[in-house]
């Protein structure tokens, strides 16, 4: 006998192509998952200064804070948020409530302890709470999930659930083995992934070409699965003093190398969008992330 998570998941997947067709051009966000396959390399930075030069790009940008309640979002801008995704799955605050004003116009929404509640709800409220993620179309042309970093549960639920994924690594030997593994774990539970690398504190282009044509390398040889190089960032001084000041460097130093890295960045996701019948609907999306975390 099927689960409540497997029916839900049916009955929704099943209805996906019937929605996409009766909304004919109706609007749907695009979900971007961007994980790590070891801590510190630069992911979350990452993820807030790109929602920032998504929204120069006038492009309505949410960001998912995805982290399992470490909130590095808001440490990184120094807010504390009153409500979290807990909060909506309590039923005390629709999703909108707890979506946090961030710098130039974007939007944060904590996950929290939240996210991890997910596998208590009932088949009603699993699907009531879907119907909150969908209205996020309203709000945003961009989310961007921020995920933990490593192959947690959590974490895959949100990476093999996101039609678009960006795995994040720096030149180091350890950090690109990590992202190597995290690679191989996607590919043994979903091929076909689009998965974008983006290598960060780099010193040359050199360097960043050398790492990311050994995992190219690797990835071809021994898991036939294809990545797509995003980019490189800087290893840039601009970007631990902006960490200090709990400011997005793309904002506190605006013509630096980095900051043009993001900028530049952000201008090929826009050129690189996908078509709408190619793109995982909201509703698909956060429906598929509750049924992988269950």
């Amino acid at each position: 006998m099927k689960d409540q998570a497997a029916k839900l998941r049916e009955l929704i997947y099943n209805n996906k192509t019937k929605d996409l067709k009766e909304s004919n051009i109706e609007k749907q966000a695009r979900i971007i998952c961007i994980t790590s396959g070891k801590g510190g390399v630069g992911k979350t930075n990452f993820t807030l200064n790109l929602a920032i030069a998504l929204s120069k790009q006038s492009k309505k940008v949410i960001i998912l804070d995805a982290d399992l309640g470490l909130a590095n979002i808001d440490i990184a801008l120094g807010v504390v948020p009153k409500y979290t995704l807990a909060d909506v799955i309590s039923g005390k605050r629709e999703l909108t409530d707890i979506m946090i004003p961030g710098p130039s116009g974007i939007k944060i929404i904590s996950g929290g302890s939240g996210i991890t509640e997910l596998i208590d709800l009932s088949q009603d409220r699993l699907k009531s709470l879907i119907e909150e993620f969908q209205g996020l179309n309203n709000h945003a042309d961009v989310i961007l999930i921020d995920t933990g970093a490593g192959l947690s549960r959590g974490v895959l639920s949100f990476v093999l659930a996101a039609e678009e994924v960006v795995v994040v690594c720096t030149p180091e030997p350890t950090a690109i083995t990590d992202a190597y593994a995290m690679i191989k774990t996607i590919a043994s539970k979903e091929k076909g992934k689009k998965l974008k690398i983006l290598i960060n504190r780099v010193e040359s282009l050199s360097e960043g070409r050398i790492a990311f044509e050994k995992l190219k390398n690797a990835c071809d040889r021994f898991l036939n699965t294809s990545i797509e190089k995003l980019g490189f960032i800087s290893d840039d001084v601009v970007v631990t003093k902006s960490v200090k000041l709990q400011t997005p460097f793309i904002l506190q130093y605006p013509n630096s190398t980095v900051s043009k890295n993001v900028e530049l960045i952000a201008a090929k996701l826009i050129n690189d969008n996908v078509k709408t019948e190619e793109s995982i609907t909201t509703k698909g999306f956060f429906s598929k992330v509750i049924n992988l975390f269950r």
